[in-house]
C-alpha cells in the first residue's frame, strides 16, 4: 500500500508562548533588558502580546493564576551567550543552570524570568 503525496508538508513560523501574571512588567524585560519589540497586541487592557528580534518570536500571554513550571518552557539559541549570561546576572534571575560547555556542542544555561519561566538558551562552541 502507498500513500499519495499531495505535497511536501511545509511548516511555517513558530513561537513559544509564555504566561505571565503582569503582561507590562515581561514586555518591558524581554525589550528593556533583551533587546525584542513589540509588533502586536491584543486585548483592553492587554492580554497579549507578540515581540520579534532578528528571528526570534515570542509570544506573552496574560494569566493572572500563572504558577511556574520546574522545567524548561522555551529553547532560545543566540550569539554571544556570554554577554546574556551577564545581562540575566546584573538583573539578578535566578540562574537555575550554570553557564557551561556541553559534550553536545552548546554552552548554554538556563535562567528564570521575572515569572519563573525557565528559558534554555545555548550557542554553538
Amino acid at each position: 500500500m502507498t500513500e499519495k503525496n499531495e505535497g511536501a508538508l511545509r511548516f511555517g513560523r513558530i513561537a513559544a508562548t509564555l504566561p505571565v501574571k503582569d503582561i507590562e512588567r515581561a514586555a518591558d524585560f524581554y525589550v528593556g533588558l533583551l533587546g525584542f519589540r513589540k509588533v502586536f497586541e491584543n486585548g483592553s487592557p492587554v492580554g497579549f502580546i507578540i515581540l520579534e528580534r532578528d528571528d526570534a518570536e515570542l509570544h506573552l500571554t496574560l494569566q493572572k493564576n500563572h504558577k511556574a513550571t520546574d522545567f524548561n518552557v522555551a529553547h532560545m539559541m543566540v550569539e554571544n551567550i556570554d554577554r546574556l549570561h551577564d545581562l540575566v546576572q546584573q538583573r539578578g534571575l535566578k540562574v537555575v543552570k550554570r553557564l557551561q560547555d556541553k559534550d553536545y556542542g552548546l554552552r548554554a544555561f538556563v535562567f528564570e524570568d521575572p515569572d519563573g519561566n525557565r528559558i534554555d538558551v545555548g550557542q554553538p562552541i
